[in-house]
């Protein structure tokens, strides 16, 4: 039997207010140790584990879109992803169709492993309908979907994300021995030094 194919979704259009309430400062473009700015660090992992990667920026994205599509990522803008993560989730899963099921992380959580990333993969591809990681007892991101939640994906709106899918249906929980799942970048303090 042919494995499922998953395509990675990367969630790249939020704003960021927390980082920078005045919107000077991109999140996603703050390079890391080593130069690699935070979006692209995030793309790569996700690019090592799946062979194709769908990105959803917002419109005037400050460069995030030249440097995803650089790196060999298909790059979409969602014009209403000021209004919430359920809605830039909702456009990038239309935007990946058709596809077996997804890989879905988000741009400003560059530190989770290529392992964590393909033990994801690796479960829905073994029949799970929802993947979850679980570092110290805490589920965290990135999660994987089967295609046959592709319709719930599609409904997605307002700034819930797919957290009304992880509790409505059984979720399959990954232990991983990788903070990063539980590490993203909100504010400048995150950013390592």
């Amino acid at each position: 039997m042919k494995p499922t194919v998953l395509t990675g979704i990367l969630l790249a259009a939020g704003r960021g207010r927390r980082f920078d309430p005045v919107g000077q400062r991109n999140k996603l473009l703050q390079q890391l140790p080593g130069g690699e700015p935070v979006v692209v660090a995030s793309a790569r992992r996700l690019l090592a584990c799946v062979s194709r990667v769908v990105a959803v920026v917002r419109p005037e994205d400050g460069g995030v879109h030249a440097a995803l599509r650089a790196l060999g990522c298909e790059v979409t803008v969602c014009p209403d992803a000021d209004t919430g993560m359920g809605a830039s989730l909702a456009h990038a899963i239309r935007q990946s169709l058709p596809t077996e099921g997804w890989l879905v992380a988000l741009g400003d959580m560059p530190f989770v492993t290529e392992s964590t990333l393909a033990a994801l993969r690796d479960a829905v591809q073994a029949g799970a309908g929802i993947a979850v990681p679980v570092h110290g007892g805490r589920r965290g991101n990135p999660v994987a979907f089967d295609a046959c939640h592709c319709d719930a994906l599609l409904a997605m709106h307002g700034d819930q994300g797919a957290r009304r899918l992880l509790q409505a249906y059984p979720v399959l929980e990954i232990a991983v021995s990788d903070p990063g799942i539980l590490r993203d970048i909100d504010t400048p303090s995150d950013l390592p030094e």
